[in-house]
């Protein structure tokens, strides 16, 4: 992946991002990607905003038990629960079935988007990289629309895709060999870190708040806990990290989808 970055060291600085719109997918891309850069810029006095495409109703082994229209409520409650702990009070919701993001009509999901980015004004606008993180094709349409959205509306702004780094990706190799996490091949993403525009390495209370949003998606989350701990899942995504978008690159990953 080729990435366009300022030169230089990353910046580790919140308060330099001004105002900030995260897009994503599902409820909890949000917490797992940036719930530290949330709540440092909260904590600053900076205005930010969540988008979130889908209620993620397609998330669970148990179908049966967890049909997507009472999934749905149950993430709709556990992401509000979310971003509470982190002061973020202003949340959009795109109306999208999980797992049918590459479905809908793509110049209207961008108006859609380009309306909130006009209302909010962000400086930052934080969103996946084309790779989707996990190659997932909802997180790939998300990026998508995001940057397009971008262009139209807020080219002035910084636009940060989120990555994961050479050293994320060697330390934490065994446990994700052991979890289903990055499904695509060609993920995780392997940046070096003199590429990331972005470097944020979380103190322990903001890591600590960063667990409690995590955690406060239960639906998500419990599993993991328990097949992890407490602490594992908090250093392992203790750092936050971003590159500077848009980018080109040649697509050398996978993408997977939500089964019907």
């Amino acid at each position: 992946m080729t990435t366009t970055t300022t030169s230089g060291s990353p910046l580790t600085d919140v308060r330099e991002l001004g105002t900030v719109l995260g897009i994503w997918a599902h409820p909890d891309d949000e917490a797992f990607l940036s719930a530290g850069l949330m709540a440092m810029a909260r904590a600053a006095g900076q205005r930010v905003s969540c988008v979130t495409a889908t209620w993620g109703e397609r998330g669970t082994p148990d179908p049966q038990s967890w049909p997507p229209h009472r999934l749905a409520q149950v993430r709709a409650a556990e992401v509000r629960a979310s971003l509470a702990a982190l002061d973020v009070r202003e949340h959009h919701h795109l109306g999208v079935m999980d797992g049918t993001c590459a479905d809908q009509p793509f110049d209207a999901m961008v108006d859609r988007i380009v309306a909130i980015v006009e209302e909010v004004r962000p400086d930052t606008v934080v969103t996946f990289g084309p790779d989707g993180m996990t190659g997932h094709e909802d997180h790939q349409t998300v990026s998508a629309w995001a940057t397009a959205a971008w262009r139209e509306a807020a080219p002035a702004a910084r636009l940060l895709y989120a990555t994961t780094t050479e050293e994320f990706v060697d330390e934490w190799a065994d446990l994700h060999s052991r979890l289903d996490v990055f499904l695509a091949e060609g993920l995780p993403l392997r940046t070096r870190r003199h590429d990331l525009d972005v470097e944020l390495a979380l103190s322990d209370e903001v890591a600590d708040l960063k667990v409690v949003a995590l955690r406060a998606q239960a639906s998500q989350t419990t599993g993991l806990v328990e097949a992890v701990g407490v602490d594992v899942l908090r250093e392992w995504w203790r750092a936050e990290t971003f590159v500077r978008g848009p980018v080109v690159s040649a697509g050398a990953w996978g993408t997977w989808s939500v089964a019907a």
